[in-house]
């Protein structure tokens, strides 16, 4: 296992996992944690951990592979593929962990459907100058 901010994100990640228990995940967050979501439905340390309770029901057996795990001073980029439990769609996630005094203090994330990233890639294309 990994020591420093990397080693309490794995600890995070595998406890949540592994366990499927928020409550497991709950001691590595801060409590003023900060979840920054562009639509807001989890802002604070109670209402993420509701949240990530809630979206484990239906994600249950989900695969993780974990891709990257990048540590840059109080900072740590997870990029996972993540495979819903039988049928399910594969989505690419990036996570941004803020550490504060070895816990989680900011979290940020960014979620695309594997099947959908070759649509993205066009948005820098010339237009026909």
């Amino acid at each position: 296992m990994t020591t420093g901010n990397k080693g309490v994100v794995e600890r995070a990640l595998t406890a949540l996992v592994a366990t499927g228990d928020v409550d497991a995940l709950a001691p590595l967050l801060s409590d003023g944690f900060v979840h920054h979501r562009p639509d807001a439905t989890s802002k604070n340390k109670t209402e993420w951990l509701a949240a990530v309770g809630a979206a484990l029901g239906p994600t249950a057996g989900m695969r993780v592979e974990v891709r990257h795990l990048l540590e840059s001073g109080d900072h740590v980029v997870m990029h996972s593929l993540r495979r819903l439990p039988g049928t399910g769609p594969e989505i690419a996630v990036v996570d941004i962990w803020r550490l504060d005094d070895g816990l989680i203090a900011e979290a940020w994330e960014i979620i695309e459907p594997v099947s959908q990233a070759a649509a993205n890639l066009t948005w820098w294309a010339p237009t026909g100058r």
